[in-house]
């Protein structure tokens, strides 16, 4: 959408918002102050960069009778230029699911226990991460290792009001999906030999009921007992659950709860956050086909990152990126690491914009 439109659809927005009419309709009024909220930050630079122009034009003037203003002019011109990049960035078309809370789920993999407690690991440098950025986070569903990792864990990652752009929890998560190696003497190796091992990571914006229906008569329900380390039963009723989303054949299932009812209502949420990354994984691949041409940075199915301990060492394959951190990494010190993968995201949305 050309600048002119965005700027026509703000004032537009900014008098439906003023008429008290529409708030008597709260689901219109978030959506319209939603949407208010997008194009701000868009309306505020070019206002800004509007100003800087001017005051370029100025200086230049003044510059004829006094020299300092030749000067100033060159400031000016340095951060118009800083203005219009970030304008151009700004009008890059976002991800739909920008605004949007994340549901993570960490899985161990290859590794057995040590994988579990490499999982158990990654669970702490994101709690740590979100707990640095302000977010709320809840854990859904878990399962944990005898040594105290998990062989698998389901947690809700909350944005804290509405976020600037770029600032929620989606886009600087979403590409954590995929494969995570660890590379590290096990607590359970007893001659000391590095082993590597790995755990998985997925992750999908966390749906509404209005983005996904679901109609009942596709679910299967399944309700069995509760358990925890080893097998063991850790509650005497059947409360834990099991959906089976027919027509997808996606399965959740649910345990954590005290109640079957709670448990239901956790796995639906998993599942509709799961129908949800389903179709757009859908709508991606169809985009796709039509762009053969077109090679993502950013593959969120491929073996995505190496934590080696013996080196202190980060790599990130899709992007080349590699830091001797790892252990501030793990502390939840993440911006190096994700900001190169947002950068190469942004620079190949900005490509495609032009092309």
């Amino acid at each position: 959408m050309k600048l002119d439109d965005l700027l026509g659809e703000y004032y537009e927005l900014e008098q439906q918002l003023a008429d008290p009419e529409v708030h008597a309709d709260q689901a219109r009024a978030r959506s319209l102050g939603k949407r208010y909220s997008q194009l701000t930050p868009i309306i505020a630079a070019y206002r800004e960069l509007n100003q800087v122009e001017s005051d370029i034009e100025a200086a230049r003037e003044l510059a004829a009778e006094d020299a300092s203003f030749a000067e100033e002019a060159e400031r000016l011109a340095a951060e118009a230029e800083r203005l219009t990049e970030r304008l151009r960035v700004l009008l890059v078309p976002r991800d739909p699911a920008d605004d949007k809370n994340l549901i993570m789920e960490v899985k161990a993999g290859e590794g057995g226990e040590e994988s579990a407690l490499f999982a158990g690991d990654l669970v702490r440098m994101y709690l740590r991460y979100a707990e640095r950025r302000g977010w709320k986070t809840e854990v859904i569903d878990s399962t944990a290792s005898d040594l105290g990792g998990y062989k698998d864990i389901t947690i809700a990652f909350k944005n804290k009001g509405a976020p600037e752009p770029g600032e929620g929890v989606w886009p600087n998560l979403k590409f954590e999906g995929g494969v995570h190696r660890v590379q590290r003497v096990p607590v359970t190796e007893s001659q000391g030999r590095i082993h590597t091992s790995a755990a998985g990571v997925l992750v999908v914006p966390e749906a509404e009921e209005i983005d996904v229906e679901i109609n009942d008569n596709d679910l299967r329900i399944d309700v069995y007992r509760s358990s925890g380390p080893g097998g063991q039963s850790v509650n005497t009723t059947d409360s834990a659950v099991r959906i089976t989303h027919m027509p997808t054949g996606i399965v959740v299932s649910c345990q954590n709860e005290k109640s079957q009812l709670q448990n239901k209502e956790q796995a639906m949420r998993i599942l509709r956050a799961r129908i949800l990354a389903e179709a757009r994984a859908t709508a991606d691949a169809e985009a796709q086909a039509e762009r053969k041409s077109q090679v993502r940075t950013v593959d969120r199915s491929e073996r995505v990152r190496t934590y080696n301990f013996p080196e202190n060492r980060i790599s990130d394959h899709r992007v080349g990126y590699k830091a001797y951190n790892l252990d501030q990494v793990l502390d939840g010190d993440l911006s190096g690491v994700l900001q190169a993968l947002i950068d190469a995201d942004t620079k190949e949305r900005l490509e495609q914009a032009q092309s």
